[in-house]
């Protein structure tokens, strides 16, 4: 396998692009998704995000971005660890038909216990988006995001990055663009690879025709505000989101001006979306009592 493939065991994919960009295009779910991946500008060393999709099932995927924490061991072995640790429980459960909530928390449980016995001190954020019929769910841990926005911009689903300036936006006490510029933006207050490590679970969001799914790396979310991803993500094809995104944080990371953030970091983003009716869509949502109005 060179830099530029993408790991494939069975249908899984996994992308961990040290050198240049990965990009995959696949049908899964019902839907159409895109991930890319790609260093920070002018950075030397590995690329310590590792992004998968993992289908589950033929109506089900789960969407995965982990960022390997920075400035702590081994951030590339911890994300690549969390992520192919969770990959292979899903195929555990998925030949026991465990249901697809159940099989995601033990897997997030086991890439915990697997990441913690690496004993090298090394973390990882964890964020996953479930596409289960016409259900979304996130499950959360640190400060990768996800999204779920309609075609005219609708915010149906954000998640909140688990941070001192992620919790403050949430509470009103900063907005998007603030947050931004703040200088506590890089701090992080739950890992994956810890003791301590909590899963934030989202209530299922009942995905509408040409929905649009991002989960991403905070190598997009801090230095792309939210209305310009919208608006790059909400219509037109997702492979053009997905460039507009990648191209837009990557000269904010190799430039600063004024008025506009940037973090130079790894940076990774999965687009996802259902067809129109046109086309027909694949399942039906379960019934669990959490959806979205």
């Amino acid at each position: 396998m060179t830099d530029t493939e993408p790991t494939q065991q069975s249908d899984l994919l996994i992308l961990d692009g040290a050198v240049a960009p990965d990009r995959i295009e696949v049908d899964v779910a019902g839907g159409s998704a895109v991930a890319c991946t790609c260093r920070e500008p002018g950075k030397t060393t590995e690329n310590e995000d590792t992004t998968a999709l993992i289908p589950y099932g033929p109506g089900a995927a789960v969407l995965v971005v982990a960022d390997g924490a920075g400035g702590l061991p081994a951030g590339k072995r911890a994300s690549l660890t969390a992520v192919t640790r969770l990959a292979a429980a899903l195929q555990t459960a998925m030949d026991k038909t465990m249901l697809l909530r159940t099989a995601i928390l033990n897997g997030i449980e086991a890439a915990n216990e697997a990441v913690m016995a690496l004993g090298n001190g090394s973390a990882t954020t964890l964020t996953v988006i479930t596409i289960e019929g016409l259900v979304a769910r996130s499950y959360q841990i640190g400060d990768s995001e996800a999204l779920v926005v309609g075609q005219r911009g609708a915010i149906k689903l954000q998640t909140t990055a688990h941070s001192p300036t992620g919790f403050a936006v949430e509470a009103g006490f900063l907005d998007e663009r603030e947050a931004l510029h703040h200088e506590d933006r890089h701090l992080v207050s739950n890992f994956l690879g810890t003791s301590d490590m909590r899963i934030d679970v989202g209530a299922g969001v009942e995905l509408r025709p040409r929905d649009t799914v991002l989960v991403a790396s905070d190598g997009l979310t801090d230095n792309v505000h939210l209305d310009e991803i919208i608006e790059r993500i909400r219509k037109g094809p997702l492979a053009d989101g997905a460039d507009g995104l990648m191209s837009l944080a990557t000269r904010r990371m190799a430039g600063r001006s004024a008025g506009t953030p940037s973090k130079p970091d790894d940076l990774s983003l999965i687009l996802f979306r259902k067809p129109g009716r046109s086309r027909g869509i694949v399942g039906t949502p379960p019934n669990d009592g959490n959806l979205a109005p």
